[in-house]
């Protein structure tokens, strides 16, 4: 106990005889105090007191597509960990191929007295579908936040990447190596992310090489966000004679390297791929994948905050907060091969 006194005081900065009143229950402790007691307990695992557990704020929904995609669980793990913080408990519903609809979560969050819901890469991001849901939602009386999608339709806090600036940082990066002819892998021409992406990559390959959009979208490959996806388009794209692949998501890039691969081609000697996300567990891939890192831990603090001052009545700008991503180099990039 003694040994547990000690740590719980160096992590939050207080006396051993601070923590031991925090934890009898015992007055004259300042509430910041009390509260840096609380959160060391938390941080090193220990349990609260019985009489200290803090009751729940309410419960919060988070609305995700399916959790294959590893960013997704990384995502949901950050907002989770920010809402438990805050006393919310956090409730994860999961769409599904074939499974509950976005529409059909929300109805089932709402119906069990959600504080608030997050959706995550939801319909908002799809251009084609009726923002007029969302509104509903608000008529309703349940605040929301909306992250990685944008629609101007809808009066909400928005939470994003930016997608132009990591397609610039990308392309870059691939013309600084050598490399005169990009490929980009993408999904569905009808999200907002992908769209975004397409308009980065087109005046990227403008300025550092040349192209004219007309000629840059012509690299473009449209296709789905999953292994399978990501080697289809690159298949086509290095038909098209790409010597680099940029892919709108980690898991596609996977798909590029075997793609690769099957080919007959080494990456990245003969080819370079970069990927989008920095999923957990990309850098120990063969070669470590160089990629563009999601603020993911920025934007899922984000998203909770900005949710939290919409249910505490005080709403956040109704507006769109972007985040900037950031290039990580790894081994799947190298020197455009020489011209033959």
């Amino acid at each position: 106990m003694t040994a547990r006194l000690a740590d719980i005081a160096a992590q939050a900065g207080v006396s051993e005889a601070t923590v031991s009143r925090v934890l009898n229950g015992k007055p004259g402790v300042a509430a910041g105090t009390r509260e840096s007691v609380l959160a060391a307990l938390d941080v090193l695992g220990y349990e609260r007191p019985v009489r200290l557990r803090r009751r729940s704020a309410g419960l919060v929904g988070l609305i995700t597509p399916e959790l294959e995609n590893p960013i997704f669980p990384a995502l949901a793990q950050v907002i989770g960990q920010s809402l438990t913080r805050q006393g919310y408990t956090p409730v994860l519903a999961t769409q599904t191929p074939g499974g509950s609809t976005e529409d059909e979560l929300t109805e089932m969050l709402v119906d069990r007295g959600v504080s608030g819901i997050i959706f995550v890469s939801g319909l908002h991001a799809d251009t084609t579908a009726d923002m007029e849901r969302y509104e509903q939602l608000r008529a309703q009386g349940v605040p929301y936040v909306l992250v990685d999608g944008f629609s101007p339709k809808v009066q909400a806090p928005f939470i994003s990447p930016d997608d132009r600036a990591a397609m610039r940082l990308a392309v870059t990066h691939l013309a600084a190596l050598g490399h005169t002819r990009i490929g980009l892998a993408v999904g569905p021409k009808r999200f907002v992310p992908v769209l975004r992406k397409i308009e980065g990559f087109t005046a990227a390959m403008e300025d550092s090489l040349g192209f004219t959009p007309l000629e840059a979208e012509a690299l473009v490959q449209h296709s789905l966000y999953t292994l399978e996806g990501g080697q289809a388009a690159t298949t086509a794209l290095i038909a098209a004679g790409c010597t680099a692949v940029v892919c709108a998501s980690d898991m596609m890039a996977l798909g590029a390297i075997r793609a690769a691969r099957q080919a007959g081609l080494d990456v990245p000697k003969d080819i370079s791929v970069v990927g989008f996300d920095d999923s957990p567990l990309i850098a120990f891939t063969d070669p470590p994948l160089t990629t563009i890192r999601k603020p993911v831990t920025a934007m899922g603090q984000a998203a909770v905050r900005a949710l939290l001052e919409e249910i505490g009545g005080t709403p956040a700008p109704h507006s769109e907060f972007v985040f900037m991503p950031e290039l990580v180099v790894r081994g799947s990039t190298a020197s455009g091969p020489a011209p033959k």
